[in-house]
């Protein structure tokens, strides 16, 4: 459950990264090779249709125990042991967690990556595979690895500690009044939220209602539990990139809230 739970938390992390880092800087760094600096040839889709470096929607989160030539070891939070192998085809980033000032807004992606050599990678450094993983065999074969910076490790954890508390996201199974059942997309069982005269409604940013909430529909609502049951504060309808999977990589956590 544990382990589950931190690699849906990237989640949300795994959509900012993805359409943040195809429009990084393509220029490798010196000794590596182009294809790794940028996505590296055709790459399979990513779990949402959005391109090469995702590794099907498949992956893990763990602490790097080795750093060798051509694999990192990981310790994942449910204490397993993985082999993360990578090769010149792999994109190996980091996500930065800077962000522009308040009211600056050019259109260009707030943090985007930076590309790193795989000998920036050390043990310590928490990072997300994607990839394709071999449970049995305890390995990743790795199409890109990102190294979490440890202010955004820290938050993850904070997430994942606080979720069914203060926040929950899922996909809309029914809605009966004011209460929205949910099918959490961070542990896949059964959450509901109930919504009161201060619940505020958001699509793409946009004010809505309650009444404009579909079955099907992706939400993420933060909020807090009374008598036993969570109300939401907020309701935010989240858009579904191309492809409208939300398949939730296996070893990887949301991202921190973002600043109103």
């Amino acid at each position: 459950m544990k382990f589950r739970l931190l690699s849906a938390i990237v989640f949300v992390l795994v959509l900012t990264v993805s359409a943040s880092a195809q429009d990084a800087n393509s220029t490798p760094p010196a000794g590596q090779s182009p294809s790794q600096g940028s996505g590296g040839g055709r790459g399979p889709r990513g779990p949402w249709g959005g391109g090469p470096g995702m590794g099907g929607g498949r992956g893990l989160t763990g602490t790097v125990t080795e750093a060798a030539a051509d694999h990192y070891t990981i310790k994942t939070d449910a204490g397993e042991r993985y082999t993360v192998h990578f090769s010149v085809n792999t994109r190996i980033i980091k996500q930065m967690v800077q962000r522009r000032p308040r009211g600056e807004n050019d259109g260009a992606p707030a943090n985007p990556p930076q590309t790193l050599k795989p000998s920036d990678i050390k043990v310590g450094d928490v990072v997300m595979a994607m990839g394709e993983v071999d449970a049995t065999a305890k390995s990743v074969g790795a199409v890109m690895v990102l190294q979490v910076d440890p202010e955004r490790a820290r938050q993850m954890r904070e997430m994942q500690a606080n979720y069914g508390k203060t926040w929950l996201m899922g996909k809309v199974t029914a809605i009966n009044e004011t209460k929205v059942t949910l099918q959490g997309t961070v542990d896949n069982a059964a959450h509901a939220l109930v919504a009161d005269e201060n619940t505020t409604f958001r699509k793409h940013r946009e004010p809505i209602t309650l009444a404009d909430v579909q079955v099907g529909d992706m939400v993420r609502a933060e909020g807090a539990v009374k008598d036993g049951a969570f109300v939401a504060t907020s309701v935010s309808v989240m858009g579904m990139p191309a492809g409208g999977e939300t398949t939730v990589p296996r070893g990887a956590a949301p991202a921190a809230p973002q600043p109103r």
